[in-house]
């Protein structure tokens, strides 16, 4: 039997979960355990402030007491889920905006084209008329892969020539948009960000040319993220808020990472809205982020929702 989202993502996270595994012991919670808690929740990449915060919820009230496994996954799942629960927001197109405008951008490999592919495929099952811009255009398999999923799909891939200009190409999708009556405009953009100076006039230029179509636009700018980076995250957040006005995160390769804290030290630095995670390659792979899930699934807790699995893909209503 196939396993189901929410259990593959508990699989996924069952190596970050092993980082913590030497934590859920029972023990005795004097200083020096306190110590080793707060190293291991450091080392798990929940960052250093969550890791304070949990430490002083155990000294105020179990400080001197002996505490179970169970008792320490438990306070530690709660105070991951209250981190977690207000940037659970999963995305949904303005539909007052004829197309809603995303700007998808990350660094290369973070699985960005494939996220927009899922999403495209997602928005149009759910009946909505959506385009997606082939934008890094220095990338010819970046273009090959968005035609893929097109094909697949069925949803309308605009794509220009190599090296074509990405900011005429957002526009003439914008323009193409507008008249045909798009619900959602999905644009791939180049992400070297080795190359810190072009990559930023690349995105200005994109954003300014837009704006002369439509002065609103673009009206998200997801940033992709690949969780096996652990806390490299954090820089890229910091990097792509200073070049463009970043709106929400998509996590992706929560599967094969050991770093799944890094989510967490995410949500609390930025605050930013957590749109949707990925496990793996295929369309249903990409669900709507689940603060309580995510955090039972990271510590390793055996309660995880079987109705959730059966939840549609990507972004849902419900929250």
């Amino acid at each position: 039997m196939a396993l189901g989202f929410f259990s593959r993502l508990k699989q996924g996270l069952s190596r970050s979960t092993q980082k913590l595994s030497s934590v859920f012991t029972k023990r005795k919670l004097d200083e020096a355990a306190l110590e080793d808690l707060e190293e291991h929740l450091i080392a798990a990449d929940l960052g250093p402030e969550v890791a304070e915060r949990v430490i002083e919820s155990f000294r105020s009230t179990r400080f001197g007491a002996e505490v179970t496994d169970e008792e320490i996954r438990q306070t530690l799942a709660e105070e991951i889920a209250r981190v977690l629960t207000p940037v659970a927001i999963p995305f949904e197109p303005n539909p007052d905006l004829k197309p809603h405008v995303v700007l998808m951008v990350g660094v290369n490999g973070t699985g960005k084209t494939t996220t927009i592919g899922k999403m495209g495929r997602y928005f149009s099952e759910q009946g909505k008329k959506v385009i997606m811009v082939a934008g890094d255009t220095f990338r010819a398999a970046a273009v090959e892969q968005l035609q893929v999923w097109g094909e697949r799909t069925g949803v309308p891939v605009i794509a220009g020539k190599p090296q074509a200009d990405a900011a005429g190409l957002a526009f003439e999708a914008l323009q193409r948009g507008k008249k045909e009556g798009a619900d959602l405009l999905l644009i791939d953009t180049a992400g070297r960000l080795h190359n810190k100076g072009a990559l930023m006039e690349e995105l200005a230029k994109i954003i300014r040319v837009m704006k002369k179509f439509d002065e609103t636009a673009p009206h998200s700018v997801i940033l992709v993220l690949d969780a096996t980076t652990g806390q490299n995250a954090i820089e890229q957040v910091r990097v792509f808020r200073e070049l463009v006005n970043v709106t929400g995160l998509v996590v992706t390769k929560l599967d094969g990472s050991a770093r799944g804290g890094i989510v967490v030290a995410l949500a609390d630095k930025f605050k930013l809205p957590i749109h949707a995670v990925g496990v793996g390659e295929k369309a249903e792979d990409l669900r709507p982020f689940s603060a309580q899930e995510f955090a039972r699934g990271l510590v390793g807790k055996t309660e995880i929702s079987t109705t959730t699995d059966e939840e549609t893909a990507v972004p849902s209503d419900s929250r």
